[in-house]
């Protein structure tokens, strides 16, 4: 596991923050990737080009950090049978609260919505238990 550097946090953070932003302020859009990439899979959906444009853009971004050299280390990974599992979960969570962590933890949050405030309060303290959980009882 790579030691925490709290200035590529920081800068990460301003980056994230400030594309949602931009994405708010041209588009009237949330950066929420459920949502993006839900649409963009949605044959009546409109809009493809920016949704496509974004999705495109988080699969390019690591891509180019690796292309320039830069040491990644890959992690660990579980099981086939665990990752599917999980995906589904994460799926349904998604479904069950409205959006994702993008969508309610970024944008709802700094719109402050009580919704999305909510939300993220359950997804922190589910991810707290499951790390806790799996770090501690298995």
């Amino acid at each position: 596991m790579a030691p925490f550097d709290p200035i590529s946090a920081a800068i990460g953070g301003a980056l994230i923050g400030l594309a949602a932003t931009m994405l708010m302020l041209v588009t009237g859009r949330i950066a929420g990737i459920s949502g993006i990439l839900g649409d963009l899979i949605d044959l009546a959906g409109g809009d493809r080009l920016w949704r496509l444009a974004f999705i495109a853009g988080l699969i390019a971004a690591p891509l180019a950090i690796a292309a320039s050299g830069a040491p990644l280390r890959a992690p660990t990974m579980p099981g086939w049978i665990v990752i599917v599992i999980a995906g589904l979960l994460v799926g349904f969570g998604t479904r069950l609260g409205s959006g994702c962590t993008s969508g309610h933890g970024i944008c709802g949050i700094a719109r402050l919505s009580p919704r999305s405030i909510a939300a993220t309060m359950t997804f922190m303290a589910v991810a707290m238990l499951v790390v806790a959980f799996t770090r501690h009882a298995l």
